[in-house]
């Protein structure tokens, strides 16, 4: 079971379809000894993230929510806001959706790199 390293260019792909590209080979479906309990996938280093792009209105509409545990603590974030000061995390978080539910899911998302 030896684990490679793919490198990708981001620079002109649009965000879901690479997050689902990546979200396979992090996991290693594309393997023929893939198990769904198992973490046989690879690394992934990613290249020009920055350079991503989204169809539609999705830079205007899209917004990230998280929530502080208080009463009215919850937090929104505008896509292009966060894009704009780290789009790295724009694309974490498309592939950590993806992912099982579960505590692979920990253990998977780090064998995401960023250049």
């Amino acid at each position: 079971m030896e684990k490679k390293t793919h490198t990708i260019d981001a620079s002109g792909k649009i965000l879901g379809r690479l997050a689902t590209e990546i979200a396979n080979l992090l996991r290693g479906k594309n393997k023929p000894d893939f198990l769904p309990y198992k973490d046989t996938g690879d690394f992934v280093l990613i290249k020009n993230v920055d350079k991503l792009k989204f169809t539609g209105k999705k830079l205007e509409k899209k917004k990230y929510y998280r929530h502080s545990g208080y009463l009215g603590g919850l937090k929104e974030t505008p896509l292009k806001k966060l894009f704009r000061q780290n789009p790295k995390e724009v694309l974490r978080k498309a592939v950590f959706g993806m992912l099982p539910k579960n505590k692979l899911r920990a253990r998977i998302i780090k064998k995401l790199k960023f250049k």
